[in-house]
């Protein structure tokens, strides 16, 4: 069984016996979510892939409307749908008008305004959403938008690899444009990459997050150190994301007794 065998089972069991007959994927027009929204639709199950655009680069646009194009092709269980969100977000920018947001913090909002979509048509759905983040996103530098893209209820590609999801994406024969694509999260108007917003390739940081964890050699190169700083610098500053939500439990009775006595 090759691995996208394998998780296209694993999604199917999940849903299955947590009485789930619904899949909701948000696609971008990134190999990423190419790859989860396939593996998704391999189940069998009513899957919905979805385009929310807003104030989106035309290239982005038109590489999410063609692999849902080709989703409903290919499988009969998918439902694209289009839901355009530059209005709610222009409105919502012009409301908040008055509270100084910076740039990131509206950038952050496009993904949290996808997010509500997304679980909005989950829950008229009896379906849960599909997350779309790989490994080095969600657990080496947390690149995503909290309660943003990483706001899903299951993360099928979440210990893949971004080399590793390539690789799955040409055997399942995603579109050469996608696989071809900069990755990018698409949240700013100007077209910036996710190697323009680390400063890095998704090859090096794998480096980097691999280094980390089983160091291999202690004579880098230059750029390679350059690469394990903006890692660890990433890492450091997003750490919150990747992390429980802290609770405070209260003590007991006895354990109060013992510190006032």
């Amino acid at each position: 069984m090759s691995l996208a065998d394998e998780i296209t089972a694993w999604i199917n069991e999940y849903a299955t016996s947590n009485g789930i007959s619904t899949l909701v994927v948000g696609v971008s027009g990134g190999i990423d979510s190419a790859v989860t929204s396939t593996l998704a639709a391999r189940t069998g199950l009513a899957t919905i892939a979805l385009n929310m655009p807003i104030h989106q680069e035309i290239g982005q646009f038109g590489l999410a409307k063609m692999h849902i194009s080709w989703l409903e092709e290919n499988f009969d269980n998918v439902e694209g749908r289009h839901v355009d969100l530059t209005t709610t977000f222009d409105t919502f920018s012009e409301q908040m008008g008055g509270q100084n947001l910076s740039s990131l913090v509206l950038a952050n909002s496009r993904a949290r305004l996808r997010m509500v979509t997304l679980y909005a048509i989950a829950g008229s759905a009896n379906g849960i959403v599909v997350g779309t983040g790989n490994k080095v996103e969600d657990f080496g530098v947390g690149f995503f938008t909290k309660y943003g893209d990483g706001g899903v209820d299951i993360a099928p590609i979440a210990d893949l690899k971004k080399t590793e999801v390539y690789s799955i994406g040409k055997e399942l024969g995603i579109e050469e444009d996608i696989q071809k694509a900069p990755p990018t999260d698409g949240l700013w108007d100007d077209g910036r990459t996710d190697e323009d917003q680390m400063g890095a390739t998704y090859e090096e940081l794998e480096w980097a997050m691999e280094e980390k964890e089983n160091p291999q050699s202690d004579q880098w190169t230059e750029r390679q150190k350059s690469v394990m700083e903006i890692f660890l610098s990433l890492h450091g500053a997003n750490s919150h994301k990747m992390k429980p939500i802290p609770v405070y439990y209260r003590r007991r009775d006895s354990q109060r007794e013992e510190d006032s006595g």
